[in-house]
Order: structure tokens, then sequence, then C-alpha cells
């Protein structure tokens, strides 16, 4: 036998039964029988971070399983498929190991597992990011969707959560004391990403980013150990810093500490809708409006083309339309108040504002990202201004858009969120108006080329009206090699540092990476 040749290979049954036989394929994880001038071993292949196949003994991967208080799943597995679908079903990636982990410790099991065999690996928390950073092909996958228990204490307005909790699970532990964490706007979401990355929602303007409201957060870093990132003197600090806003460069977050807010039951929602051949007139009408509100009022305009929904005029379904869904997170009847101008603003063609639970309103974008199913690749921009050349063009953009189910967003910023100066947190500036959300969402595989050069057209074309930063956590397919030093700016010196200190030989590089060589 010599080095590099493959034969059969004998691979337990899921159940644990008599092993079969198989041949060796392309697919990651196969056990094969190997040899290097000494006697057949047996051995996985998998994938190293720098790419290359590795061939690590089967009886360490079985040791692997065995230290897991969870699930170790090889593509043998009936689950295999289940475990490795993300969010986005554009990304169809086969890992060689899943670890789907019970508890920290198992976390940090996997991590010394991946260093010490060389391991490419992928930390998973929702699923959701739509890059698809939470796979990998032939690598590890450090999976803690397991881990999603979030407690609510109401007296000190302290929510602890385990680092595969998504906004609806926050939501759920929060809402029963009228309280919330400040999250995103689909409930499917998983924090961990969504706070790592910055964190828009309904909350920002009056309670700042989801990373602002980290507290403190428990990270199993590259060497297998566990820190406490927080401000108390037994905490790190920096490490805070860094996680708030720089991503999952430094380590795997197992447990988060945030501050809730009280908010709810019942918030007042602006929904109102203007023909196509309107939206340019109430985007500059928002754009009036934006300067006049209170950081209670947060919005979203979105250009798109009518969806088939209840109380949605059929004559504009499937055509091109602009929703303003503007919300007030105080006392509703307030809300209604200061929410009247929202409504009167342009031409709108019906208006379905009014009361929605806070739930209701976290969930009401759902069903228009269903996971596995559509297929998704999205940009963003932050935008030093909202003048009439940028109106024009997007709303001709968007009315090109090769799928119906694809939008063009614009998020007025602004709020307590653009307060918090540029060097308190990695997120780094915030003095951008707008920020421009680029959304290709479609369904069949033959239209991938048509809706990815339409999301990359739109970023190209708006370019001139931005200051070059990106939201990381619309980031494409984290193509843009400048992604994190033109967007952490005067900040991305101490995120390298930052880097050095806690991964120096840059295990946790699926992310819009910090690289520790600067």
């Amino acid at each position: 036998m010599v080095r590099g040749t493959t034969y059969p290979c004998r691979r337990a049954d899921a159940d644990g039964g008599m092993p079969g036989v198989q041949a060796w394929s392309v697919a990651p994880a196969n056990l094969c029988v190997s040899a290097q001038g000494g006697p057949a071993v047996a051995v996985v292949r998998l994938h190293s971070f720098a790419g290359n196949l590795v061939e690590v003994p089967e009886g360490a991967v079985e040791r692997f399983a065995d230290e897991l208080r969870g699930r170790l799943i090889q593509p043998v597995d009936p689950e295999y498929d289940t475990a490795r679908a993300v969010w986005n079903g554009l990304v169809d990636k086969r890992p060689g190991l899943i670890a789907r982990c019970a508890d920290s410790g198992d976390v940090a099991t996997a991590v010394n597992f991946a260093r010490e065999h060389d391991l490419l690996l992928a930390a998973r928390g929702g699923g959701h990011n739509v890059s698809g950073i939470a796979s990998c092909d032939g690598g590890l996958v450090v999976d803690l969707s397991p881990m999603s228990a979030a407690l609510t204490n109401p007296a000190t307005e302290i929510v602890r959560a385990q680092g595969g909790v998504r906004i609806a699970d926050l939501d759920q532990a929060t809402q029963p004391f009228n309280l919330a964490v400040p999250m995103g706007v689909v409930s499917e979401t998983g924090a961990a990403g969504l706070t790592l990355g910055g964190g828009f929602g309904w909350l920002f303007r009056k309670h700042g980013l989801s990373c602002d409201n980290l507290l403190s957060a428990e990270v199993v870093t590259s060497d297998g150990g566990t820190v406490r990132a927080g401000s108390k003197p037994s905490e790190d600090p920096d490490l805070l810093w860094a996680l708030r806003g720089g991503g999952g460069n430094f380590g795997i977050v197992t447990e988060f500490e945030f501050r809730a807010h009280p908010v709810g039951p019942d918030v007042f929602c602006s929904l109102v809708v203007h023909a196509g051949a309107d939206a340019g007139e109430a985007l500059r009408a928002i754009r009036s409006w934006k300067e006049t509100i209170p950081d209670e009022v947060a919005s979203l305009a979105i250009l798109m083309y009518g969806p088939p929904m209840e109380g949605f005029p059929q004559e504009y379904v499937g055509r091109p339309v602009l929703i303003h869904l503007a919300t007030y997170v105080g006392d509703p009847d307030e809300g209604e108040r200061v929410l009247a101008a929202a409504r009167a603003l342009g031409r709108p063609v019906v208006d379905l504002s009014g009361r929605r639970t806070y739930l209701e309103l976290q969930e009401f974008f759902d069903a228009d990202y269903p996971a596995h199913e559509l297929r998704y690749y999205w940009k963003s921009r932050f935008l030093t201004g909202l003048d009439d050349a940028l109106i024009d063009t997007i709303v001709g953009l968007s009315e090109a858009a090769p799928s119906p189910r694809s939008t063009i967003d614009v998020w007025p910023l602004g709020g307590a969120m653009a307060r918090v100066p540029a060097g308190d947190t990695a997120f780094g500036d915030r003095s951008m108006p707008y920020m421009l959300g680029i959304e290709a969402n479609w369904e069949n595989a033959e239209d991938d080329d048509a809706n990815i050069a339409w999301a990359r057209d739109v970023y190209e074309r708006t370019g001139a009206y931005s200051d070059g930063r990106e939201y990381v956590n619309f980031p494409g397919f984290y193509e843009a090699d400048e992604l994190a030093r033109s967007t952490f700016g005067d900040n991305y010196p101490r995120l390298v540092e930052l880097k050095r200190r806690f991964d120096p030989q840059n295990l946790f590089r699926l992310n819009h990476n910090i690289s520790p060589t600067g």
C-alpha cells in the first residue's frame, strides 16, 4: 500500500451495529484504510484550514465523540443532511464532522480537536448568516444550536442566554416581563452572529444596537480555554470591546449576558404601501420626516414587488411598490399620535397600520424568509445621504430585479446607536444617516447567476453614495478582501492586536476575517 491510495472502507453504521463496506468518494470524512510505511490503519479524511486533506485516525474521532456530552454527526448518519443544512438554501456545504454541543465544555473539546488536527472549523449558532459561514466543506462544524436556553431576571432586567439562542427564544424569555433585548427583525435569526456583527432591529434608535446591549460573554478561545469578557475586575474588557461588533474572530461565545429594556406587550406600527410610480416621492418624504422623529421610532422603507399578503391591495400584487413600516417602541396611544405623520407621507394606496404585540412585530417578516427553501445573496452599504439621484437609481434598480422576492431596503439610522463614539465598540463609526440593504431572494438554482449579478450591480452603482463601509452581517460571501479593514477603520489596528492575542493561528477565520498578521 502506498500513501494516498484508497481502498474500500469499513465504517460503523449510524446505530452502532455491524459496520458496512463502502468505497472512498470525494465526499469528506470517509473512513478509509491508509498506510504510511507501516501497518494499515483506519483514518477519517478531513479538510485542514489551509484547504488540504488531513488524515485523522479513526480512534481519535471515536474518542472525540465519546468526550462529547452532545452528539458527533458524520456523513453516514441519517440526520446528517438535516444537521448540515443552514438557513440559506443557496449554501450546500458538506462538513466532515458536526459536533452538536450540549454545553461550553463540548465547545472547548471541539475547538481542541480542530486545533490539534489542523482542521477547518466553522462555528454555528442559529445558522442564519446569509453568507453560509455556519458551515464548511470537509471540516468540523461546532454546532451550538442545541444550546438555546435564555433566562430573564426581571428585577435587574438582565438576560443570560446560551450561544445557540435565536431571537425568538430571547423574545419568549423576556416578553412575559414586558422586556426585550434589542435584536433583529426576523425571529429565526441566531442572536450570536447578529450581536457579534452589530445588530439592527426595531429598538436600535431607542436602546442601541444588539452589541451595545452586550454586558458580558463567556468565550471559548483558540487554545480551548474559557475567558469571561466583561467590565468587572475579574473579566476581560478588551475582549468585550472586540465582541461588540468585531464578529466571531476571537472565539466562540457560549453564553451572553444582555441588557433588556421595557417594551410591549403592545406597540403601534405604521404600515403603509405606496405604488411603485410614487416610490421616489415617498422616499423623499421619508427623508424629510426622518429628521423630525423621536428615538422611540424606527422605520424601514422597502422597495419590492407587492406580496400576496392579507389586506394587500390585489391590483398591486406582483407590481413595484414601496412599503414603509415604522414602529413606536413606547406607549401605543402615543405611538399612534406620533406616527400619524408617517401614515400621511406621500400618496399611500393602503394603510395597514395598527396595534400589534411586540411578538407579532418580531415575527412579521418570518414567512418571507423561510429556512432552507429560498436562495439568498445580500449586500449592504452605509450611505452618506439619500439624495435625489440615489433615490432615482435604487427605484429603477428595484424594478429591474430578476426575482419578485428581492428587495432594496432603506434603513434610516440615528438615535441612540449613533451617539456611541466610534472608539467605544469594535463596530466603529455610526455617523452615517442611512443603511442600504440589498437583498436578492429567489427560488431556483438556475436563476443563481442572474440574481447574484443583480445584487452586485446594485452594490456597485450605489458606491458613490457610501463611505465605503458595509454592515458585516449582510456581506455577500465575504468576497471583498478589504471588508474588515474598510469597515472597522480606525478600530482595525486594535482588532488585529486582539486577534493576535486570542487567535494567533487564525483558527476562527470563517467570518469577515481579521488576520493576525494585519
